[in-house]
């Protein structure tokens, strides 16, 4: 890896962090501030405000414990990045307390935003689909 891969790798371990201390606020230092994130089954949350909603709803319904798995990192140009992640561990439901598997594949888009690397484009689908 190059040191523009290493430091979006670094990026990817900050927002595994974020995600699993249910905090808002270091993912948002993460995300370019016209982000797109895409979740499964909801529409695109676009621009800072909409994504600070989401991840605010996410984390008032659900506690995640998971761990990233870098799958690729690829340089696009000097400013864009691409990223290709499985995420597993657990979801607990603050509603009810229950816990359950949690599994997905992700695909990141990284853009260089004065000098730093933000996440520019987020979407997850999941690998662990609800028994039928």
């Amino acid at each position: 890896m190059n040191a523009d891969e290493k430091a979006v790798a670094d990026v990817l371990n900050q927002y595994e962090a974020a995600l699993n201390a249910s905090s808002t606020r270091a993912v948002m230092l993460l995300y370019a501030d016209d982000g797109v994130f895409m979740p499964q089954h909801f529409q695109s949350s676009v621009g800072a405000e909409a994504i600070r909603s989401a991840y605010d709803i996410v984390f008032d319904a659900i506690q995640l414990t998971v761990k990233f798995a870098v799958q690729e990192i690829r340089q696009l140009s000097p400013d864009w990045v691409v990223a290709r992640t499985n995420s597993a561990g657990s979801v607990k439901i603050h509603a009810t307390g229950e816990s359950k598997a949690e599994a997905n594949q992700e695909l990141f888009l990284f853009q260089k935003v004065a000098g730093t690397w933000k996440i520019a484009r987020y979407a997850f689908s999941t690998t662990n689909p609800a028994a039928v």
